[in-house]
């Protein structure tokens, strides 16, 4: 069965545009308008991926506020922005809504199909490393107990509240206590295509956040000055 894209962009010829070339790719496509429309139309029926407009019609933000709504209807749903906003700002605060990588127009439609199909690499890999998971014990670092079925982490039997990026990266640093996660290591986590030191920086951040808002003396994600960050088994 095709997988299905969902494309929400204002501009008819650039919706039909993108809906062209992915068809010609083998995707089957939805197309939408504005926020609302989308919102509406993915609530129905979930897409396999979606590529979001930052400016959706008079909305300067849509796409930015359609990706939070998205995240709540599915945390695991593969997001791409294309826009015509190339700031720093804007790719950092796409980045930090989850979104699975942020291009800028304009752009070569084939290299959007060969992202698209990377993407759904990454999403093969995931499923079957969650299948694999599935068939053993659930991950237990001390008083840390990771679910790669349900992507969910306890800290002391509390359940963080946490983001897909916040959950792979937790993951993968627990997942080799002691080790070295670098900051490149760490970029290849959130598969996301632009990723700069500061924004894991924030990332882990709000993570250490999240465990001390549980427990106030947490100390377990250690800074490596300049390189990265692991994860600190019990003394």
């Amino acid at each position: 069965m095709a997988r299905k894209v969902a494309i929400v962009e204002d501009d008819f010829d650039q919706r039909e545009n993108y809906a062209d070339a992915l068809k010609q790719s083998g995707y089957e496509v939805a197309t939408y308008a504005n926020r609302r429309e989308a919102l509406q139309g993915m609530q129905r029926d979930i897409p396999d991926l979606a590529i979001l407009d930052i400016m959706l019609e008079n909305e300067m933000d849509g796409g930015f506020d359609l990706c939070r709504d998205l995240r709540a209807l599915s945390p695991t749903l593969p997001i791409i922005f294309l826009t015509a906003r190339d700031t720093d700002i804007d790719r950092v605060s796409g980045l930090r809504l989850d979104a699975w990588d942020y291009l800028t127009k304009p752009l070569n439609m084939q290299f959007l199909s060969v992202r698209i199909n990377s993407l759904f690499r990454i999403v093969d890999s995931l499923g079957q490393k969650s299948s694999d998971v599935a068939k053993s014990d659930m991950l237990v670092v001390d008083d840390l107990e990771i679910d790669e079925d349900s992507m969910s982490i306890r800290w002391k039997g509390q359940e963080l509240s946490l983001t897909l990026t916040e959950f792979w990266l937790i993951e993968s640093m627990a997942r080799h206590p002691g080790h070295v996660k670098t900051y490149e290591n760490m970029m290849q986590v959130t598969r996301q295509s632009y990723v700069e030191r500061n924004t894991i920086n924030g990332y882990i951040r709000r993570i250490r956040n999240k465990f001390k808002e549980i427990d106030p003396d947490f100390k377990h994600i250690q800074t490596v000055f300049g390189v990265g960050y692991k994860w600190n088994p019990a003394d």
